[in-house]
Parts: C-alpha cells; sequence; structure tokens
C-alpha cells in the first residue's frame, strides 16, 4: 500500500482500505462527508466506503441510495432496527473488503482528512507489527459545547483510571486498524468505546495522535451525560472482567 498519483489508483481496484461509517439519522451529513472522504483518500490508497444505516427513520436511506450512483466505491448496508453504534461498525466491518479498516462517526465531526496521516504512521510501523496494531486519534481541542466536554472528560478518566490503557479520548470515532484485529475483539454494546483496552487485551499495540475536531454542522447528537458515563460503568466492569481472565499464548 503506497502513495501513488490519481490516474494510478481507480474505484476498479480492490480496495485496500475500507472505511467504514455507522450512521443514525444524518441524512444531511451523508454526502458532504462522502464528498471529503474521496478528496482525502482518492490519490493516496485504493478504498472503499462502507456505510451501515443503524436503522434511520428519516430520508438517510434516500440520502445513501442516492449518493450509490454518484461514489462508486460506495457500499450501504441497512439494519432493519436499530441495533447501537458498536454493532454498526462490526456489520460494516464484516462486509468490508479492505484488509485495513478506517473508522469515522457519521456526524461529519472527525475530518476525514486526518486518514491520510495516520495511514502514514500506520505504513511506518516494522511489517511484523502492522497486525496487532491500532492507531486512534485523540480529539484534543473538542469542538463540543461544555456539558459534552464534561461528561466526555469524565469518562474518559474513569476508564483510563480503571483500565489504564492510557488512552486520553476512547469515544473519538476515528480509527484505524487490520480488520483481522478488529475481528478477533469482543463485541458487545459500546464496545468502540473500549477499542484501546480490547486491542491491549489482544497483545497488540496502541498509537494515539491529535486529530481535527469539528463542530457538527447539521443533525443532532445522539448521546449526553446519561449514556457517556453512567452506562459505560457496567461496561468498564465487563471490559476490567475480560482483561482479567486473558492470557495471550507465547508461540514458540
Amino acid at each position: 500500500m503506497t502513495p501513488a498519483a490519481v490516474s494510478e489508483i481507480s474505484p476498479g481496484l480492490p480496495p485496500e482500505l475500507s472505511v467504514v461509517v455507522p450512521v443514525k439519522n444524518e441524512a444531511e451529513n451523508i454526502l458532504p462527508l462522502l464528498a471529503e472522504i474521496h478528496t482525502a483518500l482518492q490519490s493516496k490508497v485504493a478504498f472503499e466506503v462502507v456505510y451501515v444505516d443503524d436503522g434511520s427513520d428519516d430520508a438517510t436511506a434516500a440520502v445513501l441510495a442516492q449518493a450509490k450512483t454518484l461514489h462508486p466505491r460506495l457500499k450501504v448496508i441497512r439494519h432493519r432496527v436499530s441495533c447501537g453504534q458498536s454493532q454498526a461498525v462490526a456489520t460494516g466491518v464484516k462486509h468490508a473488503v479492505g484488509g485495513l479498516i478506517a473508522t469515522l462517526d457519521g456526524d461529519g465531526q472527525n475530518d476525514p482528512a486526518d486518514l491520510p496521516a495516520m495511514l502514514e504512521r500506520w505504513l511506518a510501523a516494522p511489517v511484523s507489527a502492522r497486525p496487532g496494531r491500532m492507531i486512534t486519534g485523540w480529539r484534543a481541542n473538542r469542538r463540543d459545547n461544555g456539558l459534552r466536554r464534561l461528561s466526555s472528560r469524565l469518562a474518559n478518566g474513569v476508564r483510563s483510571g480503571l483500565l489504564g490503557d492510557g488512552s486520553p479520548d476512547s469515544g473519538s470515532g476515528i480509527k484505524l486498524l487490520p480488520r483481522a484485529l478488529f475481528l478477533d475483539l469482543p463485541r458487545f454494546d459500546h464496545m468502540h468505546r473500549f477499542m484501546a483496552a480490547l486491542v491491549i487485551r489482544a497483545g497488540g499495540t496502541v498509537e494515539t495522535v491529535r486529530v481535527n475536531h469539528r463542530p457538527r454542522q447539521r443533525g443532532t447528537s445522539k448521546y449526553g451525560v446519561w449514556n457517556r458515563l453512567w452506562v459505560g460503568i457496567v461496561d468498564i466492569m465487563g471490559v476490567m472482567w475480560l482483561i482479567r481472565r486473558t492470557h495471550n499464548p507465547v508461540i514458540e
């Protein structure tokens, strides 16, 4: 996987990178974000984009159908009923073709322009280290209101203190990791918030990089204080249980 000129990377090439985007009721954000993804990656790598519509009841399905006529790299999967963001990401990864997965939130706050630099950092690692390597974004300058920043700071502090995963921003939606690594991780509701701890549990490594974070321009947030902190306490206990009962074999 090497950078190349636009003429050398066409939509007909097998994708090496699959960009997975879970969405629920994000009709207004789909076309602008797709355009940004293509602008960021079209000269860098053969890629596909996998959108997972998690049971939207707005115009998301119709806009995605329109988007498929505009973007041949786009693949659309739809959940008949909402199963949550973590399951939507898992569905997208299962249907992805690329050996490397990038994830983005569908609200437009993650910046696709960060993906090329993350890809370069992943490629800079020794080939032997790449199968267990994840790069995750750190939204150091959050562009949210004060309540959301406070709730995220509390949730990250509690999680990091209990799990010791070293991640300052586990809720960041922009990540890069091998598809096989993701598929080896245990899956449960809200698992996307514990990816760093789960990768480390599997014997892998996590690198955190600063990424751009943008204010939401369209649509409505699906999260608040209660589902960022208190619901997560139960999940943290479960992840702690998984970590304590993990033994990674050393192969001779």
